[in-house]
């Protein structure tokens, strides 16, 4: 389990990150979400020591990342999928098993499992934005950790990478590892994300399962009558949320059966009676809505 408290980071009159609390849980993929600005890559910088937090602390199982005695075995982090031009792949992979005082002979190993064992001998310089993703992918793996924290790992990537990059992180939690992965794709995140994390504005909005997320307002009805106003009442009476549109109504945490019964109830004549379901990124829309830095009208 990964445990994030209280952490908080300032630049100039700027908060960044302000009370950041969450944990995340083992053997379950995490989405960490939210609009441009809201503070996701500082808080994952702040979590592997690379910025320095003003307040709060990070826990991996217990202990403090600096505190841990083989961080690339414990964490493996793809904040930045830059890497040096000059160097190969198998270099580059083979220098940062040296540093991290980790078996050379791995650097094979996760080439292969990433896909790039024929790209070995390439220069990265010449590498696709997506063969980087895999190299820095690669990188994080080399330690064989327990948890993968991945900021923003499928930019680059074509379908099929995608495909595989979820696929991998499904695996990799289904035997026990911890993901926390940040994304702005979320219809793919709705695919094999369990939990997810959601901030705007350097704050938590919410820390919660996809289903307990996209349930607040699951379902919406969409309802066309010559009396709205009745209707209405007798719907914000029974404890439905309803919003009124120009010539319709969306009833929130209801159902098609129950709006159709309290009309016939009351003899309110119906026009059109549809139901729809909210997406993952809806929910998610409505939840920062109000924190996005930029917003379109």
């Amino acid at each position: 389990m990964i445990t994030v408290a209280a952490l908080t980071r300032q630049y100039g009159k700027r908060l960044a990150v302000d009370d950041m609390t969450f944990d995340v849980a083992g053997g379950r993929v995490t989405g960490f979400v939210g609009p441009n600005g809201a503070g996701k890559s500082t808080t994952m910088r702040m979590m592997v020591g690379l910025t320095r937090p003003d307040s709060g602390e990070v826990r991996y199982h217990g202990v403090h990342y600096q505190d841990l005695k083989w961080p690339a075995r414990t964490v493996g982090c793809v904040l930045d999928a830059r890497v040096h031009p000059g160097r190969t792949a198998l270099d580059h992979l083979r220098a940062t098993a040296a540093i991290s005082r980790l078996p050379v002979g791995r650097a094979e190993q996760v080439l292969a499992e990433v896909g790039l064992e024929t790209a070995a001998d390439q220069r990265a310089g010449a590498f696709s934005l997506g063969m980087r993703q895999r190299l820095a992918l690669a990188a994080a793996l080399l330690g064989d950790p327990q948890i993968l924290l991945l900021d923003e790992p499928s930019n680059g990537l074509d379908p099929d990478g995608i495909r595989w990059l979820r696929n991998h992180l499904s695996d990799f939690a289904a035997r026990g590892g911890t993901v926390f992965v940040s994304s702005h794709l979320i219809s793919e995140l709705s695919m094999f994300a369990s939990d997810l994390v959601v901030i705007g504005g350097g704050k938590l909005l919410a820390a919660a399962s996809v289903q307990a997320i996209t349930g607040r307002h699951d379902v919406a009805v969409i309802v066309e009558t010559p009396q709205p106003t009745e209707l209405v009442t007798l719907l914000t009476a029974h404890g439905f949320a309803v919003e009124v549109t120009a010539d319709r109504l969306v009833v929130r945490g209801s159902t098609r059966a129950v709006v159709s019964r309290v009309a016939f109830d009351s003899g309110i004549r119906l026009l059109e009676l549809t139901e729809t379901s909210r997406s993952l990124e809806d929910s998610l829309l409505d939840l920062t809505r109000s924190t996005a830095e930029f917003a379109s009208t």
